[in-house]
């Protein structure tokens, strides 16, 4: 068996906690852009995908706790962090397929926060095979339409975005994404609020939604709305408690209609719970990995 095939649950914990780990930082051409990644540790590979207001720095607290046990990558999506910034519509899982080609990856856990898991569950569906498991953080599906008001400043959120207010946009876009509907600015840890904003300047500055996001290209068709149960690997869908009300019903409904599918409500924590309580996240995705065979 390669060793891309061996779970690090069997070494024992005392020696887990002294292995040194190494990240390896790297960039991958893809032609009309480049990727910047970071990989560490060894066995099965788990591949983090960030939010779409953050960048892969989002992950720097649960990444050494991870690599103990997996082959950790994460990446920065094009427009975001240190990868190429976007010139036009773009597929950002196939962005993530020429990556994983790229590392010879053949299988693999998806964990995924936000626009992170949309496009996991995407890719999750149209290449099943190739996933041992899916974990989706306050994440929807592809085509999920909202059915009540948008959060709370996203609309002068955009209105600042089309504007070119650097400073104010990305401020209202913490406050949408990371404060949520239920917290102001000073109930949340400032020093990941400060973090977070200095991630989110960098899509912002680029102008990273409007050129890209707003109409990606080659969308997912049908969209994963119209095919949950097709997914074919176990499934953990995760959510803040204090996310907005259309998060919690995706989570509700893929939950329903996924088979072998497990849901958990992260309590006092907003849109990013794996950012905001690392520890009980990197416990309770070791949990559900560990049931993985």
């Amino acid at each position: 068996m390669s060793l891309n095939g061996v779970y690090h649950q069997n070494i024992p914990e005392n020696k887990r906690k002294n292995v040194m780990i190494k990240t390896t930082k790297s960039y991958f051409d893809l032609g009309d852009g480049q990727l910047y990644y970071e990989t560490a540790g060894e066995g099965m590979p788990l591949v983090l995908s960030h939010a779409a207001f953050l960048d892969s720095r989002m992950f720097d607290t649960i990444w050494e706790p991870l690599a103990k046990h997996f082959h950790v990558i994460r990446y920065d999506m094009r427009g975001f962090g240190k990868s190429s910034p976007v010139t036009g519509a773009l597929c950002r899982r196939n962005d993530l397929v020429q990556m994983l080609n790229h590392l010879d990856v053949t299988e693999a856990h998806l964990v995924g926060c936000s626009n992170g898991g949309q496009i996991s569950l995407d890719l999750a569906l149209e290449q099943p095979q190739r996933f041992k498991s899916l974990t989706l953080v306050d994440s929807t599906p592809s085509g999920f339409e909202l059915q009540v008001e948008p959060p709370r400043y996203i609309m002068e959120m955009f209105d600042a975005m089309q504007h070119g207010d650097m400073d104010r946009s990305s401020e209202l876009q913490i406050r949408v994404w990371l404060d949520g509907e239920q917290r102001e600015p000073d109930q949340v840890d400032s020093t990941l609020r400060k973090k977070a904003l200095e991630m989110n300047r960098i899509p912002v500055a680029q102008n990273t939604f409007f050129a890209a996001d707003m109409q990606p290209a080659s969308p997912l068709t049908p969209p994963a709305i119209a095919r949950l149960e097709s997914v074919n690997c176990p499934t953990w869908i995760v959510a803040g408690a204090l996310d907005h009300c259309e998060v919690l019903r995706a989570a509700d409904e893929m939950v329903k209609r996924i088979p072998d599918a497990r849901k958990t409500i992260i309590e006092s924590s907003g849109h990013v719970p794996s950012y905001e309580q690392p520890e009980r996240f990197v416990k309770l995705l070791l949990d559900f990995l560990s049931r993985i065979h």
